[in-house]
């Protein structure tokens, strides 16, 4: 990033690649635990990302001991209803599901509570086998408030959401794998699962950020839409994408047999 960019105390950010950006929590004594000051700032780097019309995915990780270990419960644990429900508190983690660019976790270690729940608002999940995912909130006697229940349930259904949410165990990545909360296991060694997530964002950057950010649309549309609108919603953006230059271009290099240079126009 350049000298002009924002200095963060909670987060780091970087640019591997030109088209992408990585951004990395950063309180490890704390496990990146998820406290309102780390999340004001992940929410201006994303935002930051997204506007910026040379990037064309970001990644999103914390450390090979925790992608984030929960929301930072020493600044809950004195906290009122009143000032919980007048200052509608964790409203602002919703910010992301607002980002029209995708954003790639990279999650190794702990992703508990209100980690877990950051990785849900992501569009691809990548683990390390040292994955563990969960919500524990059960357990300090609330519930998840950051929406991990509603997006469980979308993605693994009912029973086992309520599990999860019930019991407040944790599973492992092999099983978040198989229950389709991640994409993947990737990797064995230290690092792998970030280098992996960097070369799937630059994978998606290459292609035309109009047709990416579209697809991006159509797919959260899929979980508010019965499949009737969604259908229909799919075909009209389908139709949309005819008036791009990037629909001209990557069709006629197809035809043509060479790799498409896309403009994001």
């Amino acid at each position: 990033m350049s000298s002009e960019a924002p200095q963060y105390e909670n987060i780091l950010v970087s640019r591997p690649d030109p088209s992408v950006v990585l951004v990395q929590l950063n309180r490890p004594k704390a496990l990146n635990a998820l406290s309102s000051g780390l999340f004001k700032e992940l929410n201006e780097a994303l935002k930051i990302a997204d506007e910026d019309g040379s990037v064309g995915a970001i990644v999103l990780t914390g450390s090979e001991k925790a992608f984030a270990a929960g929301a930072d419960i020493k600044e809950m644990k004195d906290k009122t209803f009143s000032d919980a429900y007048k200052n509608n508190f964790l409203e602002s983690w919703g910010e992301i599901g607002r980002l029209r660019k995708p954003v790639i976790a990279a999650v190794s270690g702990y992703a508990l509570g209100g980690g877990c729940e950051l990785a849900l608002m992501c569009d691809i999940i990548l683990a390390s086998p040292t994955a563990k995912f969960g919500q524990p909130e059960i357990n300090l006697g609330v519930i998840p408030g950051g929406g991990g229940s509603q997006r469980l349930a979308k993605v693994i259904g009912k029973s086992r959401t309520m599990e999860l949410v019930l019991t407040g165990r944790n599973i492992s990545a092999k099983e978040a794998e198989n229950w389709g909360i991640v994409s993947r296991v990737v990797g064995e060694g230290e690092g792998e699962v970030v280098k992996e997530a960097l070369t799937t964002a630059k994978l998606i950057a290459g292609k035309s950020q109009i047709a990416v950010q579209a697809g991006k649309e159509v797919v959260n549309a899929a979980y508010d839409l019965n499949l009737a609108e969604g259908l229909r919603f799919e075909r009209r953006i389908f139709h949309g994408l005819f008036a791009t230059n990037d629909q001209k271009e990557g069709m006629a290099a197809f035809a043509e047999k060479r790799k498409a240079q896309f403009t994001h126009s």
